[in-house]
């Protein structure tokens, strides 16, 4: 399974936020947000803080995407 954090970004754009402000009041990683705009996995911490920040629920923020079979 992928993770696709598009939902993250376009939380973002809504609100006028830019990545470094999430960065910096979120208080996670530049490498975590590195991670997050490539789809990698990041830790459920770095996905708590954001949610307290932008005050919404992973569901909010990223969607699991099943791979598929041939």
């Amino acid at each position: 399974m992928a993770v696709c954090y598009n939902k993250l970004w376009k939380i973002l754009i809504d609100r006028g936020m830019r990545k470094t402000e999430l960065i910096r009041v979120a208080k996670i990683s530049t490498n975590a947000m590195a991670k997050l705009g490539k789809n990698e996995d990041v830790r459920v911490e770095v996905l708590v803080k954001i949610c307290g920040v932008l005050n919404c629920t992973i569901d909010d923020i990223l969607e699991i995407i099943p791979e598929q079979t041939a």
